[in-house]
């Protein structure tokens, strides 16, 4: 009897593919995700982090530096408003916008005066440092820049580092011989490279020549402000998803009750009735992210009520998106046991790619790309926009453009998909 009873199992195993999705497809998925991104496998690309360079100085080291950052394998250096390298030359006020809009998470500063006072060994307190301005949301591009820029410093102009320590040295301990003089001009074009060499082999130094690096936040101006937003928005949209495909199985329920025949055989037809869900799920949904926001404030601080104009939209538009996908689930399964199974593969993926489990930032550059795809990278980030780039309403045209696009084409595909039940 027991081996019988196995034999069944197995038997509705096989049939069930939703089944056999989450219990063999599902893992190896999320394993791929996961390890593709913290994994670090040896085949894998990392994303080349974007920063801005502004070259106050102009002079022959800052010079050196800027091309240095721009032959570093890891980071996509622009010094001009136009990624391509065309327009006008980056100046800081344009870079912290960059970095306030979210193009680049780091500008790199070279202030005026900073090649002498390098050439000067950094002399004195008021001595010009090199200034990060950075977007404190992403933790990791400030600390490889500052350390990639270090490198850079190091190998880019030891003799010129070594023509200021020479003319340092003159100026309190008398001129150079000619024979002394000789000495040092023929060893100066060696110098590059053999510092370059053990940079290269010695990946322990931490400042070069003692040139200061300054990390400037310059979305909190220094002020403590945790990062609450990216959390509420990220499970936000996340259990938005949940919550709407479960809302949705009622569709499910009707038919299985037979309520489902008698409501379209009525003047409000499928198209009303799905018309009528889509509407309350959608609200359903607002109040779910109103909930969580107002939670998000009353427990952890988040400023949501000087927000509220750029919240509104991005609600209304993120539950609208959300429960015309929770519709267009329900009418391509057909049983609930089927909606629950696909829901959950497919959003837990979305989930994923598009940033509510980890940030995108430490996604490869194709990982990123495929995120976009996905529902929930265009709703977070019209709710970043809003809560830490502090965005007006008007700048989130573009996320709530495709919200509004893919509730359409959602809506229209769950009523191309209801049929089956108009002609059952």
């Amino acid at each position: 009897m027991i081996t019988t009873l196995m034999r069944v199992s197995l038997t509705n195993l096989r049939r069930d593919r939703v089944a056999q999705a989450l219990v063999f497809l599902l893992p190896i998925l999320f394993f791929s995700i996961f390890a593709t991104v913290f994994g670090n496998p040896p085949n894998a690309s990392t994303a080349r982090i974007r920063i801005a360079v502004v070259d106050e100085d102009g002079s022959e080291l800052s010079r050196r530096i800027v091309e240095g950052l721009e032959k570093e394998k890891a980071l996509r250096t622009r010094t001009t408003a136009d990624p391509e390298g065309k327009g006008a030359t980056l100046t800081r006020a344009s870079a912290e916008t960059l970095v306030r809009q979210g193009d680049v998470p780091v500008a790199v500063v070279l202030p005026k005066g900073f090649g002498e006072s390098a050439a000067a060994f950094g002399s004195g307190e008021n001595a010009p440092r090199i200034q990060l301005l950075t977007d404190v949301s992403d933790r990791i591009a400030p600390q490889m820049v500052q350390g990639l820029l270090q490198k850079v410093t190091m190998t880019s102009a030891p003799d010129l580092m070594m023509q200021g320590g020479i003319t340092r040295f003159e100026k309190y301990a008398g001129a150079l011989t000619a024979e002394q003089r000789s000495a040092v001009n023929q060893w100066l074009p060696q110098l590059r490279p053999a510092v370059l060499a053990a940079t290269n082999s010695n990946s322990a130094a931490n400042t070069a020549f003692g040139v200061g690096i300054d990390v400037v936040d310059v979305m909190r101006k220094g002020n403590a402000e945790s990062l609450i937003s990216f959390y509420a928005a990220g499970i936000g949209v996340m259990f938005l998803l949940f919550s709407v495909s479960g809302a949705s199985g009622s569709l499910l329920d009707e038919m299985d009750t037979g309520t489902l025949d008698r409501v379209i055989s009525t003047p409000v037809g499928m198209g009303g009735l799905l018309t009528a869900k889509w509407i309350f799920i959608s609200l359903l949904g607002m109040l779910q992210l109103t909930v969580m926001f107002l939670w998000g404030r009353i427990a952890f601080g988040l400023d949501l009520f000087h927000h509220l104009p750029g919240f509104a939209v991005m609600t209304a538009f993120t539950a609208a998106a959300a429960a015309s996908f929770g519709l267009l689930l329900a009418t391509l399964t057909r049983t609930r046991a089927q909606l629950s199974g696909v829901s959950t593969i497919v959003i837990l993926t979305m989930s994923s790619l598009g940033g509510s489990m980890f940030p995108r930032f430490l996604m490869s550059e194709t990982m990123q790309k495929f995120g976009l795809l996905t529902f929930n990278a265009w709703a977070l980030d019209g709710y970043l926009k809003v809560f830490w780039r502090n965005a007006p309403v008007w700048e989130l045209w573009p996320q709530v453009a495709v919200l509004a696009v893919l509730t359409a084409v959602f809506m229209t595909l769950a009523r191309i998909f209801a049929r089956r039940w108009e002609t059952a």
